[in-house]
């Protein structure tokens, strides 16, 4: 009986190269969290490397655990492990509450340990909501990825630096421009490998075109060392307060919905549903993988929605070959110079790759929702209400200023509002006085057969 391509083994050349093209995707991503908060703890810029080098390396071994795995932990899929940046707002409040900017990361990472040793203990409990989130909840939950995704590849295509005076210019947007053209021509005119790596050629053909424009910086490759290990504890051994803690917790609840959402999505793309054991399993890998990550100076961990693009784009479902691109994170975190090889990617070359990744997420939850019995009224209207919360966010950030900041952890992530209001009206709506319910309904948007009649 022959394997199912989640469990696959590709040949070398395919594996490593697939697996590269799932760093490119993510590695911007997760070098992001940590240089905010080494900026706002104000380390210097061998420490910034060094920290950046940290989340490298814990992501890579997060990514272990999370597609090999080992007894009950791992969801053993094509998932790609990071920094989570649900994390950074309440990080950098913790810097700023901290009388001495030394003491900061240390109360960082004890109240990842704790939190990450909680939702270890929750996650079977946590695994038991799989049930509520039939087609029309996934569906939602997974367009809401995508479309939440899109403004991070639109801000990627104007450039690195919102303050810099070429944020936006012609220049980057044409180039990003150009390399979403390149990912095209290739999906569109050639077959097999090239066509599965059309992504990572486009990124490797983008950033030769932003040489002779000057777009391309190799400084990070010239300043970086060959060699680095992140040292246990090197900021410091964790110390543990309860207000950091707390704050934590939250981002970890928020994290577990997220990756709940993630692999139910995965789950569908690659044809393999997530049910309860294997959401419980993906759960226990992001959560020890967070518990374990302070003890080599790295941050939370959670699966990056960027990679369930590129899987869904390119149909390379092995989940070994993640496991490869987590092997390369591994080796970045250890080899400074060979992680600045990404960092020498322009971001408007990623910018135009990740319109087509985070799209293709977007067009995999319409393609759940085909399946999700539209025709009736009820769950058009989980759908509707569901978007348009997740996407509050997106298109009003001050949306919710008024509200204290521990409560905008969960509001601020569309993906988690969203995904709780669609768990919250199918439950109303399909399950609550599920016998009172009718099959025969009409269009939110027409009258009813009752009230077109009336008067």
């Amino acid at each position: 009986m022959a394997a199912h391509p989640v469990d696959e083994k590709l040949p070398a050349l395919k594996m490593a190269t697939s697996g590269l093209q799932h760093v490119a995707a993510m590695y911007a991503g997760v070098v992001a969290p940590p240089l905010i908060v080494g900026a706002a703890v104000g380390l210097s810029g061998a420490d910034l490397t060094f920290l950046t080098g940290a989340c490298l390396f814990t992501a890579g071994l997060a990514t272990f655990l999370q597609t090999l795995g080992f007894w009950k932990i791992g969801a053993r899929l094509p998932f790609v492990n990071g920094v989570t940046f649900a994390g950074v707002a309440p990080m950098t409040a913790i810097v700023a509450s901290a009388k001495d900017k030394s003491d900061a990361l240390p109360m960082i990472y004890g109240a990842v340990i704790v939190a990450g040793l909680l939702g270890f203990l929750a996650a079977p409990f946590f695994s038991k909501a799989v049930r509520f989130f039939p087609p029309v909840v996934t569906g939602s939950v997974i367009t809401l990825i995508g479309v939440s995704l899109l403004p991070v590849a639109f801000g990627w295509a104007q450039g690195p630096d919102a303050k810099a005076s070429d944020y936006g210019s012609t220049s980057n947007l044409t180039l990003a421009g150009i390399t979403l053209l390149i990912v095209l021509l290739l999906r569109r005119f050639t077959r097999g490998f090239v066509k599965q790596i059309a992504v990572l050629l486009g990124l490797v053909l983008g950033t030769l075109i932003a040489i002779p424009v000057g777009a391309t910086d190799f400084s990070p490759v010239a300043h970086a060392d060959v060699v680095g290990f992140p040292t246990p504890f090197h900021f410091g051994a964790p110390t543990f307060h309860l207000a950091a803690i707390l704050s934590m917790c939250v981002v970890m609840v928020v994290s577990m919905t997220e990756s709940t959402a993630d692999m139910l999505a995965l789950g569908e793309i690659v044809e393999r549903p997530s049910d309860e054991r294997t959401i419980a399993a993906g759960l226990r890998a992001d959560t020890l993988g967070s518990a374990l990550s302070p003890l080599f100076n790295g941050f939370m961990c959670s699966a990056f929605a960027q990679n369930i693009g590129l899987v869904a784009m390119t149909r390379i479902r092995s989940r070994f070959v993640v496991a490869v691109g987590g092997g390369f994170l591994v080796l970045m975190g250890l080899c400074p110079m060979a992680a600045s090889l990404i960092a020498v990617v322009p971001r408007p070359v990623l910018g135009g790759a990740g319109i087509v990744l985070f799209g293709s997420v977007a067009a995999s939850g319409i393609q759940t929702l085909v399946r999700a019995r539209l025709e009736k009224d009820n769950n058009v209207l989980i759908v509707a209400v569901s978007l348009a919360v997740g996407i509050i966010p997106i298109t009003a950030p001050d949306f919710y200023h008024a509200f204290p900041a521990t409560a905008k952890i969960v509001l601020d992530s569309g993906i988690s509002t969203g995904c709780i209001t669609a768990v919250v009206l199918n439950l109303v709506f399909n399950h609550l006085g599920r016998g009172k319910e009718a099959e025969d309904v009409t269009h939110p948007m027409e009258a009813g057969e009752e009230l077109a009649h009336t008067g």
